[in-house]
């Protein structure tokens, strides 16, 4: 495995801002190659797809191309890959035409852990259809979301179990594989949002067992974009079309309106970048992504370990959580300081942070605004030793 830091930091020009970016659960910063190929794309001639003209032809190549790239990310099947604009919006859109057959009776299970985009949707579509909603609940001191509680949630009614790869908040990875075991013997839809876990962890859709797997490009440094992947194709034909287009077939039938095409020029230039990430990475795409996602895990674990010891050494921080497994994203809070006035504090040291309040999610439920919300952070592919350092020592400074 070849990661090399330095190198992957260059592809990025706006580190050289001078700012600590600990921001990464609100979406990377943006790689030159993904801004070449928005850019370049929106200087070439690009039509709709579907005629015989040049402009037109490139459109539907563009098209093919970014649900491949998908596709080699969560090892899926091009065909099963719907785009849209963003993840939520997928989702939403998802959850509308799913429910379009529930009753009064039927059952949808969330979780605490997930992020509102993977959560609700499933709430509104099961008041519309008079479904109960049933909630996963997470370890209050280790933010882990036991997967023994699905063997009592889970029954014959149950139609859909939303879950989340990794969380953006604590940073907890769930067992989604044996989530899907149970929910595939009473043949319900699992839905499983990767967005947090994409840009640090090789994806496997049939690994994890999932029927749907939705990913934000953003998260990874990519283009406003977001897609379902699907692990059987024929799955979009169980439910009615949204499409204004009544040809519409495959995947299609699940997106609405016209494509932003040069966006999807970039989506492929950021999946591109992922499979460049160890540049010993050889092979078909697929191969290199896998490669270099194990590489970036690799590096996370150790950066990751140095901020979570250094954090735990302070005395007055206290860190949200303690997951065995996860993606490296967390939460703090510093006791007798509010979190709105430590994100101040790093923002006049160069550190960005992100302040929650602790009413909404995970963090209402381990009671987070009562202590006066909590730090949020994460890293990211660019992010090195040292600025883990300057975010302690920054830290630090408050005891």
């Amino acid at each position: 495995m070849a990661f090399d830091v330095a190198r992957v930091r260059g592809l990025f020009p706006a580190l050289g801002d001078g700012w600590v970016h600990l921001d990464a659960p609100a979406g990377m910063q943006v790689p030159e190659q993904v801004a070449t190929a928005v850019a370049t794309a929106l200087r070439a001639p690009v039509s709709g797809p579907g005629g015989l003209f040049p402009a037109s032809q490139r459109a539907a190549a563009i098209l093919d191309a970014a649900r491949r790239s998908i596709a080699d990310l969560v090892g899926a099947k091009p065909a099963g890959v719907v785009l849209g604009p963003s993840a939520a919006v997928l989702l939403q859109r998802l959850a509308e035409v799913v429910s379009d057959t529930w009753v009064l009776g039927d059952e949808v299970i969330v979780s605490r852990l997930d992020h509102p985009a993977n959560v609700a949707p499933w709430r509104r579509a099961a008041q519309r259809s008079g479904a109960a909603v049933r909630w996963a609940e997470v370890d209050i001191e280790t933010c882990e979301l036991p997967e023994w509680q699905y063997r009592d949630l889970i029954g014959e009614r149950t139609q859909v179990v939303a879950v989340t790869a990794a969380s953006g908040a604590v940073g907890t990875r769930p067992d989604v594989r044996q989530i899907a075991e149970l929910a595939a013997a009473v043949d319900a839809l699992v839905v499983v949002d990767a967005s947090y876990a994409a840009p640090f962890l090789p994806l496997d859709i049939t690994a994890m067992g999932a029927d749907v797997v939705a990913v934000s490009a953003t998260s990874w440094g990519g283009p406003p974009v977001g897609a379902l992947v699907f692990r059987d194709p024929a799955l979009l034909d169980r439910w009615p079309s949204v499409s204004l287009e009544p040809t519409a077939k495959g995947p299609e039938r699940l997106e609405l309106g016209p494509h932003a095409y040069p966006l999807l020029a970039g989506l492929i230039g950021s999946v591109d970048y992922l499979a460049g990430l160890d540049d010993a990475a050889k092979g078909p795409r697929r191969e290199r992504v896998l490669t270099s996602l194990g590489s970036v895990k690799a590096y996370q674990a150790g950066l990751l370990a140095s901020l979570t010891t250094g954090l735990r050494a302070l005395p007055k921080v206290v860190l949200i959580g303690d997951a065995m497994r996860r993606v490296p994203a967390m939460a703090f809070t510093v006791n007798g300081i509010k979190a709105c006035d430590v994100v101040d504090h790093l923002r006049e040291r160069g550190v960005c942070a992100f302040e929650d309040p602790g009413t909404h999610g995970v963090f209402a439920v381990l009671g987070v605004g009562e202590v006066g919300g909590a730090v949020r952070i994460g890293l990211a592919h660019y992010s090195k030793a040292d600025e883990v350092d300057r975010l302690l020592a920054a830290v630090a400074e408050l005891d």
